[in-house]
């Protein structure tokens, strides 16, 4: 694994990342909500990327993983769609030259096409690995919702974990005003979907309502009958680095 950095922003949140400088386009990992850059799936891409000689960079949200704390904005709590998208495209901009290929993991999968859509050109493919578009919408049932738009925070049972999974209303009403799913989503590269239909956590019907409001026509989901929401699994992540290797970018 590269050595940590840390990515600084104008107002002192700093931006932990690590970097394998190679060629492009380079793959930009995007964890899911609540994980950062320390994960298998985030390791196995680095290190395929090194093998390969490929440029690639891992991060963590403001709030997360080896960011936590940095500076000011530190707190899990003070995180948003909106905040991380701004830091995803500001560390491109800053450690990435030419194309780029988003992978992102459940939430990331969502950051990955609000990013992938700011990038414009930019933006040479991207893999998905149980997006969770949307998940504002459908994945909370109505009271959840109406405490949410109170202001308030809903725990939910963790599966991966002894504590709760926190949802803050600050990053419910912004994800809010992100939806995707409802309109065509402005991308036109090659995207590949993986989808396990085990997933306990996104339906693997997103990723098909995902692929439909994409407007690229090069668009391929790929369901994996036993696979369970984190997908991580030697011959899960054999398949997610299939699909990197044999992306056309």
């Amino acid at each position: 694994m590269s050595d940590t950095a840390f990515h600084e922003m104008a107002d002192g949140r700093r931006i932990a990342f690590r970097l394998f400088r190679g060629t492009s386009p380079a793959l930009v990992f995007l964890p899911g909500y609540m994980s950062d850059m320390a994960g298998s799936k985030a390791g196995a891409l680095l290190e395929w990327a090194r093998g390969a000689g490929r440029a690639c960079v891992l991060l963590d949200y403001s709030g997360c993983g080896e960011s936590a704390g940095q500076g000011t904005g530190g707190d899990f709590a003070d995180g948003t769609l909106t905040r991380w998208r701004e830091e995803v495209l500001e560390l491109i901009d800053a450690q990435v030259r030419g194309p780029v290929v988003l992978v992102g993991s459940s939430m990331g999968g969502w950051l990955m096409l609000l990013v992938g859509e700011a990038l414009g050109e930019r933006l040479a493919g991207m893999i998905g690995v149980a997006a969770a578009p949307d998940f504002s919408d459908w994945g909370f049932d109505e009271a959840q919702k109406a405490e949410l738009r109170a202001g308030h925070t809903v725990l939910e049972d963790n599966p991966y974990g002894p504590e709760p999974t926190p949802t803050h209303a600050k990053f419910w009403q912004d994800a809010e005003t992100l939806r995707l799913l409802e309109r065509p989503i402005a991308i036109d590269c090659p995207v590949r979907l993986l989808h396990g239909q085990a997933d306990a956590d996104v339906p693997w019907e997103v990723s098909l309502r995902t692929a439909a409001a994409l407007r690229s026509a090069d668009v391929q989901v790929v369901l994996v009958k036993d696979g369970d929401h984190r997908l991580s699994r030697a011959q899960d992540i054999a398949l997610l680095l299939h699909a990197v290797d044999t992306l056309p970018t």
